[in-house]
């Protein structure tokens, strides 16, 4: 059931997360590690590939919202690297900061929010790394983020299949 549902939302990532110009194309899924989904999109210097996961758990429960994921990106013509980021199903409260926690580390996030979708990123790539390998050791991740309605969320992820699928996104998108 969630690969299907990662399957589905797909093209709704390249539209939110890796832009405009492969929002037209469809995402190609390129492989399957138990939790975590790689996708590639584009041609030789455009292309880009991200591995994808969706949540096991989205606290409160009761809450609206749009697809939810976590994202790894590689953009090869800007040589991006395993860049994080969130995309949170909803619009961030102004000045909002979102937060990962593996195991007891913890890592911030800065929010943007643009054509009625919300998005996170790291500022600085060291902590992109950092984040990174504590994914690569841990079993389990929660993100949490405030809404523009002021609802703080919390969304459980599985690492299972992280480390596999982090080894084929950057094999697929050279």
């Amino acid at each position: 059931m969630r690969s299907l549902r990662a399957g589905l939302v797909a093209a709704s990532v390249a539209a939110c997360v890796v832009g405009g110009a492969l929002a037209a194309e469809r995402p190609n899924l390129v492989a399957t590690f138990k939790d975590w989904h790689v996708y590639s999109a584009g041609k030789g210097k455009n292309r880009t590939c991200y591995a994808l996961t969706v949540p096991k758990e989205m606290n409160p429960a009761n809450v609206a919202r749009d697809e939810v994921f976590f994202l790894i990106s590689n953009w090869p013509a800007n040589k991006t690297v395993n860049q994080p980021s969130i995309v949170p199903g909803y619009q961030y409260g102004a000045n909002a900061k979102a937060e990962v926690q593996v195991g007891s580390d913890k890592f911030g996030f800065f929010t943007k929010n643009e054509g009625g979708q919300g998005g996170a990123w790291m500022e600085a790539v060291a902590d992109e790394k950092k984040l990174v390998a504590a994914m690569k050791r841990g079993s389990s991740m929660v993100v949490t983020g405030t809404s523009a309605r002021g609802t703080l969320t919390s969304d459980d992820y599985s690492l299972a299949g992280f480390s596999a699928a982090l080894d084929k996104l950057g094999t697929a998108c050279k």
